[in-house]
């Protein structure tokens, strides 16, 4: 598994790791049980900047899974800039595919203040909460500042 999980990648394992998990792991009465899921986008932030790879942000958490053999030692982003990354982590696509191919503006004056993640797009969150999943929220969206973009 640890092999799989290397050459697969956090954001491919993020996406599949519930789907797997979920259909795998069953209770006594044939119920399934779901693990918990937490996904943390930070902006600015490099991966040699935990402590698990000798940086200066403590994340005690992710060092006790490096110690147990969870250690990702190759990162991809579908973009560059925070509205992109995004966009790309929530659906799965492509940022330009799913409408977001620079940063969402803040300033109504510019073109890109009105861009946003398109309702159409099926996010992971709308996946898992079909799969009986609790979801939310919490932070910067910035993906888009039209209420017809946000989130709910």
């Amino acid at each position: 598994m640890k092999k799989l999980m290397k050459k697969l990648g956090i954001t491919t394992l993020l996406l599949i790791a519930p789907c797997f998990l979920a259909s795998c792991l069953s209770g006594a009465e044939g119920a399934v049980e779901r693990p918990n899921i937490v996904l943390i986008m930070a902006d600015d932030m490099g991966y040699g900047d935990s402590s698990v790879y000798d940086g200066w942000i403590k994340t005690p958490q992710m060092e006790r899974m490096a110690r147990e053999g969870l250690v990702f030692t190759d990162f991809h982003s579908s973009g560059v800039v925070c509205s992109p990354t995004r966009a790309g982590l929530v659906t799965g696509r492509y940022q330009q595919r799913a409408g977001v191919p620079g940063v969402i503006n803040a300033d109504p004056k510019t073109a890109d203040h009105h861009r946003g993640l398109q309702r159409l797009e099926v996010t992971f969150a709308e996946q898992l909460g079909a799969a009986g999943y609790q979801v939310g929220m919490f932070g910067k969206w910035h993906l888009g500042y039209d209420p017809k973009f946000n989130p709910m």
